[in-house]
C-alpha cells in the first residue's frame, strides 16, 4: 500500500523579526480601504468611522458558497441579523441568495422591512412573543422552537388559527467534545429531551415539522466538532423518516465558523489557525453524505455563518487623542475609539495598524478607548510605532457584532459608510446627535423648571 497524495501547501505564518532598531512594528500603514484613501474618509465622514467593504462581504460569501456546493447538491445560506443588521449589509446578503435568520420580533420586522419573504425567513431564539409567532404563522417562516414553553405556546395559538399549519424545526445541542457545552438553547440530544420534542410535534396535526437545527457553539477552532453534530442530526432525521415514514426536508448547522480575528490569550495569530470553509466544509457534507439517505432523499444542508462571512470586511477609523507613560513605564495612547463602539475588543486582539508613515522604531504600547472607565482598552500590550496626536489608525476585522452590540455610552455613535464594488462611498448609517437620545425621553411636567 502507497500512502496517498497529497499536494502541498503552504501557509502564512505571522512573527515578528528583530533588527537594529528592536522588534518589527506589527503591521505595514493602512492608508487606503478598496483603493478609497483613509484620510479622505475620515475628513469628510468624521472620526471614528466605521467603513464596510461592499466587495469583501460578497468574495467571502462567494467563496463560503462554493466551499459547500463543490461538495453537496442542495446549499443555502441564511444570514444571521445579529452579527450585523444594518439594512444595507443584511441586502447584499440577500442578493447573493441569502435567505434570513432572526433572533427576535425586532430582527424579524427589519427582515420583513428588507423585502424577505415570510418563507425564507428562519426565526430563532428563545424569546418569541405570542404575537411573534402568529405573524410568523401567517407568513409561513421557518420557526425554530427553542424549549417546551414555547412548543406549548404554538399549539395554543394554532387552536385559534384555523386552517393553518406551522412549519416548525426543534433547535438540538449535544455534546460535541467542545466544552463548554452549548446546552443553554434548544433540546439536548444524549439524553433523549429532542427526541421527545419531536415525538410531541409528530402528535400535533398543525404542526408540521421540516427540519432540524443546531449551533453548537462560537469561534470553532475544531471543524470535527461539525462532523459529530452533523451525525447526530442525521440519526434523529433518520428515526423520525423510520417513525412517520416522512423525510426532514432540511438540516440547519447554525454557524460558528470563525473569521481570522485572534482571540485574547492565544499564542498564534488567528489567521494561522483557524479552519477553512474548506475544512468546514468537508466535515459536515462527508457525515450527512456518507450517513445513507438515498440521493433523492438529501436534505437541504442550511448555514447560518455570521461572523466568518462579515468580520473581514468591516474597519473602524480613530484618530490618536493623547499619549503618556503609565506608572510601569509602559506606553500608553488614547484613542476616539472605545468599547462602547468596539464591544469585540473584550475577546479579540484586533489588529491595529497605523494610517501614515511612522518611523522604524517600535514599542510595547496599551490602547485605550475616550471612555471615563478603566476597562475602556482595546489592546493590553500591541507593538506599534510611537503615534503621536492626531495621527490615525486603522482596526481591522470589526464586521461582526460591533454594530449590533455598540452602546450609547458616553458617547455618540459615528456614521457608517460602505465602499460598494465600484468604489464608490455610501453613508449608510448617520452619526448620533443629542437629539437621537433625547427624543425618546420624557420629562415630568414637575421637573421642566428649577433653579441653581
Amino acid at each position: 500500500m502507497f500512502p496517498t497524495y497529497e499536494s502541498p501547501t503552504i501557509k502564512k505564518l505571522n512573527a515578528g523579526m528583530m533588527n537594529k532598531f528592536g522588534s518589527r512594528t506589527e503591521y505595514t500603514p493602512v492608508k487606503f480601504i478598496d483603493n478609497v484613501a483613509v484620510a479622505d474618509l475620515m475628513d469628510k465622514y468624521g472620526s471614528p468611522l466605521f467603513v464596510i467593504s461592499e466587495r469583501t462581504i460578497r468574495q467571502n460569501y462567494q467563496k463560503a458558497l462554493k466551499a459547500f456546493k463543490m461538495r453537496y447538491p442542495k446549499v443555502q445560506f441564511a444570514w444571521s441579523y445579529k452579527t450585523n443588521y444594518l439594512d444595507a449589509v443584511c441586502k447584499v446578503f440577500h442578493q447573493e441568495g441569502s435567505w434570513a435568520e432572526v433572533v427576535s420580533g425586532f430582527e424579524y420586522q427589519k427582515a420583513i422591512r428588507n423585502g424577505v419573504p415570510g418563507n425564507l425567513i428562519i426565526f430563532n431564539g428563545p424569546d418569541k412573543s405570542k404575537e411573534d409567532l402568529i405573524l410568523a404563522v401567517k407568513n409561513r417562516s421557518l420557526i425554530h422552537i427553542d424549549h417546551f414553553d414555547e412548543l406549548y405556546m404554538l399549539i395554543e395559538i394554532l387552536e385559534e388559527i384555523k386552517d393553518t399549519k406551522a412549519r416548525v424545526a426543534i433547535r438540538v445541542n449535544m455534546d460535541t467534545g467542545i466544552y463548554p457545552q452549548w446546552d443553554r438553547f434548544g433540546f439536548n440530544y444524549d439524553n433523549g429531551q429532542a427526541w421527545n420534542a419531536i415525538v410531541k410535534i409528530i402528535a400535533q396535526e398543525k404542526l408540521q415539522l421540516e427540519g432540524l437545527h443546531c449551533h453548537i457553539g462560537t469561534y470553532m477552532l475544531t471543524a470535527n466538532a461539525y462532523a459529530v453534530a452533523a451525525r447526530k442530526m442525521c440519526e434523529l432525521a433518520l428515526k423520525y423518516s423510520n417513525t412517520t415514514g416522512e423525510n426532514i426536508k432540511y438540516i440547519d448547522m447554525g454557524g460558528g465558523f470563525c473569521s481570522a480575528n485572534t482571540l485574547k490569550g492565544s499564542y498564534l495569530q488567528g489567521a494561522d489557525i483557524i479552519p477553512t470553509f474548506d475544512d468546514y466544509a468537508e466535515a459536515i457534507t462527508n457525515t450527512i453524505l456518507q450517513f445513507g439517505f438515498r440521493p433523492d432523499e438529501l436534505p437541504l444542508l442550511i448555514l447560518e455563518t455570521g461572523r466568518a462571512l462579515i468580520d473581514e470586511a468591516g474597519y473602524l477609523l480613530g484618530t490618536v487623542l493623547a499619549t503618556k507613560r503609565l506608572a510601569d513605564g509602559r506606553r500608553a495612547t488614547v484613542l476616539d475609539t472605545g468599547v462602547n463602539i468596539m464591544f469585540t475588543s473584550f475577546w479579540y486582539n484586533h489588529r491595529v495598524s497605523p494610517a501614515q508613515d511612522f518611523s522604524q522604531h517600535a514599542e510595547e504600547t496599551v490602547l485605550y478607548g475616550p471612555l471615563c472607565m478603566n476597562i475602556d482598552c482595546l489592546r493590553e500590550s500591541v507593538l506599534l510605532p510611537l503615534l503621536k496626536k492626531g495621527d490615525r489608525i486603522v482596526v481591522h476585522e470589526v464586521g461582526a457584532y460591533n454594530m449590533t452590540q455598540w452602546m450609547q455610552f458616553i458617547t455618540l455613535r459615528p456614521n457608517i459608510v460602505m465602499i460598494d464594488t465600484k468604489g464608490e462611498v455610501h453613508l449608510i448609517r448617520k452619526q448620533e446627535t443629542v437629539n437621537t437620545i433625547v427624543d425618546c425621553e420624557i420629562v415630568p411636567e414637575h421637573l421642566k423648571k428649577f433653579v441653581i
